[in-house]
C-alpha cells in the first residue's frame, strides 16, 4: 500500500477514536446521576454560610440520614427520620402517587428525588437534578407518574419538565404554590392537572404531560395565599387576601379534555383572611384555616347550579397559643389519606389534630430548627422496617426534610 495512503488512513482512524471519546465523555457528563447518601459527615456549623451548588460528581456523597449526629437532642417519638444533604433551605416537597418517591425543591438549585425503600433506613438513594443557573426551585409536583416532575422556579418564574418549559408564566409575579391531581372525575381522561398559583391574583391550570395551558382563573382578591386542586381533578380552590374562599369547577368534554373552568361557589363564614385550605380525599369537603383563629369544614357537595350554597359542617378553634395565651394561626395544612388526621404548622411547630373532634393528637413544638416551608402526607403506606406506615414529610429553612409517623387517633 502507498505509504501516503497508509498515513492518511491511520489519521482518519485516530481522529474517529478521538471524536468518539470526546462525545462519550460529554454525554456522560450530561447524564443525571443516581447518588447515595451513606455514612455521616461530622457536625456542621449552622452559622457558616452555605456553599454554592457544586457540579455533579461521580463520587457518592456521604451524609447521615439517621439521628446519630444529634445524639444529645431529645427527639419527638413520631420523628422517624431526617433526610439531610441539602445545601440550602428546602422550599417544597411532594410524594409520587405510590408514595415510594419523595421530591424536594431546594434553594441550592437542585431538585432531589428520594427513593423511600424503607423510612427507617440510614441511607437513601436519590436522583439529583441540577437546574439551570439562576433557577432556584420553590415547588414541585409529580406529573402522571414518578418519572416526570414539574418544577416551579422563583427567580426565573418558570415551570420546567423534561418535555416542556414555560417562562414568565405569571408575568413578574412569583409562584407561591404548585399542586397536581389526577383528573378522574366524570369524563376526564386521567391526566395530571397542575395548578400554579402566583402571589398576584392569577392561577393557571396546566396539562402535566404536555405543558398545555388548560385555563386561567383570577381570584380578584388583591393577592393570593395559595391554591390547590381536588383529588379527583374536579375543583380548584384558592385562599387569598379576603375571608372568602372561591371555588371553580373544571368542566371536561366527552373526549376527556378540559372544556372550561368556571366559578361555581364561594365559602363565606370566616372573619379574617384564610391562610390555607385542603380538600378531603373524597373531594366533597374542604378544610380552611383562618387568621380569625378558627378551622372550618365545608360541604361542597351541593347543587350549586340551583344556587344551593356550600354548608359549614364543623367549626373548631385553633388550639395553638403563644406564651401570652393569644391564639396563633396555622401556616399550612395537610390531611391524611384517610381524612382522619389534620397536620398543621406554625413557624417551626408541627401539630396533629383529630378531624372528628378538633382535639390535639400531638404537638412537636420544635419540629425543625427553623420555619417549616411545606408539609405533605404520603398518599399510600411506605415501608418502615417490617411495618407499613403512612408518613408525613416536612421541609424547612433549616436545610432538612423530616419523616413523621401518624399519631394514634385514639389518643384524642
Amino acid at each position: 500500500m502507498d505509504p501516503i495512503l497508509s498515513v492518511a488512513a491511520l489519521s482518519v482512524v485516530l481522529g474517529a477514536v478521538i471524536v468518539f471519546v470526546f462525545f462519550k465523555s460529554y454525554l456522560l457528563k450530561q447524564r443525571t446521576e443516581v447518588q447515595t447518601i451513606a455514612k455521616p459527615e461530622l457536625y456542621s456549623d449552622p452559622k457558616k454560610p452555605s456553599k454554592p451548588p457544586q457540579p455533579i460528581s461521580r463520587k457518592s456523597h456521604s451524609k447521615s440520614h439517621s439521628h446519630a449526629s444529634d445524639q444529645n437532642k431529645c427527639h419527638h417519638p413520631l420523628d422517624l427520620n431526617t433526610l439531610k444533604g441539602h445545601a440550602d433551605s428546602v422550599t417544597g416537597l411532594c410524594f409520587s402517587s405510590d408514595g415510594r418517591n419523595l421530591a424536594t425543591a431546594c434553594s441550592d438549585g437542585v431538585l432531589r428525588v428520594y427513593k423511600l425503600e424503607d423510612a427507617s433506613s440510614k441511607s437513601f438513594k436519590f436522583l439529583r437534578i441540577n437546574l439551570p443557573a439562576g433557577g432556584h426551585p420553590i415547588a414541585a409536583a409529580f406529573s402522571d407518574d414518578a418519572s416526570s416532575i414539574v418544577v416551579a422556579s422563583q427567580t426565573l418564574d418558570w415551570l420546567f419538565l423534561v418535555y416542556w418549559e414555560h417562562h414568565k408564566i405569571h408575568e413578574k409575579q412569583a409562584i407561591l404554590t404548585l399542586t397536581g391531581s389526577t383528573a378522574s372525575y366524570g369524563t376526564a381522561d386521567g391526566s395530571t392537572i397542575i395548578a400554579s398559583c402566583s402571589e398576584g391574583t392569577d392561577i393557571i391550570l396546566w396539562h402535566g404531560r404536555t405543558g398545555k395551558v388548560l385555563g386561567h382563573v383570577d381570584t380578584n382578591q388583591l393577592k393570593n395565599n395559595m391554591a390547590t386542586i381536588s383529588p379527583n381533578g374536579r375543583f380548584v380552590a384558592a385562599a387569598a387576601f379576603t375571608a372568602d374562599v372561591k371555588v371553580w369547577e373544571i368542566v371536561y368534554s366527552k373526549d376527556g379534555s378540559v372544556k372550561e373552568v368556571s366559578k361555581v361557589m364561594q365559602l363565606k363564614g370566616h372573619k379574617s383572611a384564610v391562610t390555607w385550605l385542603c380538600f378531603f380525599p373524597n373531594s366533597e369537603q374542604i378544610i380552611t384555616a383562618s387568621k380569625d383563629g378558627s378551622i372550618r369544614i365545608w360541604n361542597i357537595n351541593v347543587r350549586y347550579h340551583l344556587d344551593e350554597d356550600p354548608k359549614t359542617l364543623k367549626v373548631f378553634p385553633v388550639p395553638l397559643h403563644d406564651s401570652s395565651g393569644s391564639t396563633l394561626h396555622y401556616d399550612r395544612l395537610s390531611l391524611s389519606p384517610d381524612g382522619k388526621i389534620l397536620a398543621t404548622t406554625h413557624g417551626s411547630t408541627l401539630q396533629w389534630l383529630c378531624m372528628e373532634t378538633g382535639k390535639v393528637l400531638d404537638t412537636a413544638e420544635k419540629a425543625h430548627d427553623d420555619d417549616i416551608t411545606w408539609i405533605s402526607w404520603s398518599p399510600k403506606t411506605i415501608p418502615l422496617g417490617n411495618e407499613q406506615v403512612v408518613a408525613l414529610a416536612t421541609a424547612s429553612v433549616d436545610k432538612k426534610v423530616k419523616l413523621w409517623a401518624a399519631p394514634s387517633v385514639n389518643s384524642s
